[in-house]
């Protein structure tokens, strides 16, 4: 998806690098503290430039993807313990980081939206 304005630009790069990272460090299951932390200040900063007019779709998709993240997480771990499955343990782990990067973007728009309903 090209990105049409420059009003989102800051926020795009930090998704675009959050997931990237969020999926190198699932994947190589790497989790460092300083690494988890640079993906929680990643989503901060992407919840902070989500714009006005993008906040529904914005919360829509964010949430989503943290309930399926987490439910994914959930079911992943029951048959990786079941199995004995490699693929399953990669997965869990992506989702995982996947979820630092996305609760505090996701915490960001929802606290901002519950001002500007508060302000009106």
């Amino acid at each position: 998806m090209p990105i049409k304005s420059r009003e989102n630009l800051i926020a795009a790069w930090a998704f675009l690098a959050g997931v990237i990272l969020a999926v190198l460090v699932g994947f190589f299951a790497q989790k460092s503290p300083l690494v988890l932390g640079i993906l929680a200040v990643l989503g901060l900063v992407v919840g902070y430039f989500v714009s006005e007019k993008n906040v529904q779709t914005f919360l829509l998709a964010s949430v989503s993807l943290v309930i399926v993240s987490f439910a994914g997480i959930q079911g992943l771990v029951l048959s990786a313990a079941i199995g004995g499955i490699e693929l399953g343990r990669i997965i869990t782990s992506i989702l995982g980081t996947l979820l630092v990067l996305f609760v505090p973007a996701t915490i960001i728009v929802a606290l901002k939206t519950v001002f500007s309903l508060a302000a009106n």
